[in-house]
């Protein structure tokens, strides 16, 4: 543990440039599990699946299972906070050895500025309006970290943005989503085996 009580993310794998870190962004509670905010822990659960990954245990501040993927070891991480305090979850992270965000860590968020279905791969850059990636910037002290963001509709011009993200899709959207999770579930594995150029490359549209 380290000295505020959070358990360390070194404990979860090699200190090697072998593991790469997938965080998904949402809120937890079940009241959240079907809203907008919460399609990052959607892609995390899907990419879990996929590779038989362990049940998520309750480490600290976040949800964490970890597992072998090609050569990487992925670790999968779900903040246990709210969003706008989501970076609070990753703190351990510069204390893993060799730990380089620019290269070993994706994020994986709902996108309110993008239509429903469409995928994008940026290397780093701006929060946009996105609290909890704001606060993951806030902690890490750098921009320069992987996102992958999914778009879950665009506002509505009059909305109330935290309205809209806490809110559930529509059933036509939701269902664009949950189809899409496959492919995203792959896109996680491209960008930890080839980089972010070949995973915006191949997936972002």
């Amino acid at each position: 543990m380290t000295p505020d009580g959070e358990a360390d993310l070194r404990a979860s794998g090699p200190e090697t440039p072998q593991t790469r870190v997938v965080v998904g962004l949402g809120n937890p509670g079940p009241r959240y599990d079907e809203t907008r905010h919460n399609v990052g822990w959607w892609v995390l659960d899907r990419f879990a699946h996929d590779h038989g990954f362990e049940s998520f245990e309750r480490r600290g501040r976040r949800l964490e299972t970890a597992g072998e993927v090609g050569e990487r070891t992925i670790v999968l991480v779900k903040p246990h906070t709210y969003m706008n305090r989501s970076g609070l979850a990753l703190a351990a992270l510069g204390k893993m050895a060799g730990f380089d965000a620019g290269r070993d860590l994706l994020v994986v968020t709902d996108d309110a500025n993008l239509d429903v279905g469409r995928v994008r791969f940026r290397p780093g850059g701006g929060a946009g309006g996105h609290k909890g990636l704001r606060s993951v910037t806030d902690v890490l002290g750098t921009r320069d970290y992987a996102r992958l963001r999914v778009g879950v509709g665009v506002m509505p011009a009059g909305s109330d943005l935290s309205d809209w993200v806490l809110s559930a899709m529509p059933v036509e959207d939701e269902d664009v989503v949950v189809g899409l999770l496959p492919e995203l579930s792959e896109a996680v594995a491209v960008w930890a085996e080839e980089g972010i150029e070949k995973a915006m490359n191949r997936f972002n549209r």
